[in-house]
């Protein structure tokens, strides 16, 4: 290595595996969720309850990947909305939380609804990455030497 020419970055491209699980982790994350409350025995303003905080905690979690990312590469991002998106998905943790508390489920059912709208948040986060890394660095086209 050149020690005079540190200026080169090395732009590793994501790979279709780790798109394709994060992909598959969303989907199976929001399916999960929504099949549960699907099928579960609790009035309609319970289930819309339920519904309204993933499809929030989805929005603001892929929010706050947007705006971390944004100020990382310098694109300017306000204090407030940096923080409201932070605020949101501890919001939405929160909510799911204290309505899962005071719910009348057992256990396994709770646990059920709290890890799939978790890995349906991070799998949102993954998604959101990938999507924006393929967009910023896109294939090399292939050199025929």
């Amino acid at each position: 290595m050149n020690p005079q020419n540190t200026s080169q970055t090395v732009v590793q491209q994501t790979s279709a595996a780790f798109i394709g699980a994060s992909w598959v982790a969303l989907l199976a994350g929001f399916a999960a969720f929504n099949i549960g409350l699907w099928n579960a025995e609790m009035a309609l303003n319970e289930k819309g309850y339920y519904f309204t905080v993933l499809m929030y905690g989805l929005f603001s979690a892929i929010s706050v990947q947007k705006s971390v990312r944004d100020r990382l590469e310098g694109i300017p991002v306000t204090n407030l909305y940096y923080g409201i998106s932070w605020v949101s998905v501890l919001l939405t943790v929160g909510l799911l939380t204290v309505g899962l508390w005071n719910a009348t489920l057992t256990l396994s059912e709770k646990g059920f609804y709290a890890m799939s709208f978790l890995l349906s948040l991070f799998a949102a986060i993954a998604v959101q990455k990938n999507t924006r890394d393929t967009l910023q660095n896109p294939k090399p086209e292939p050199t025929n030497y």
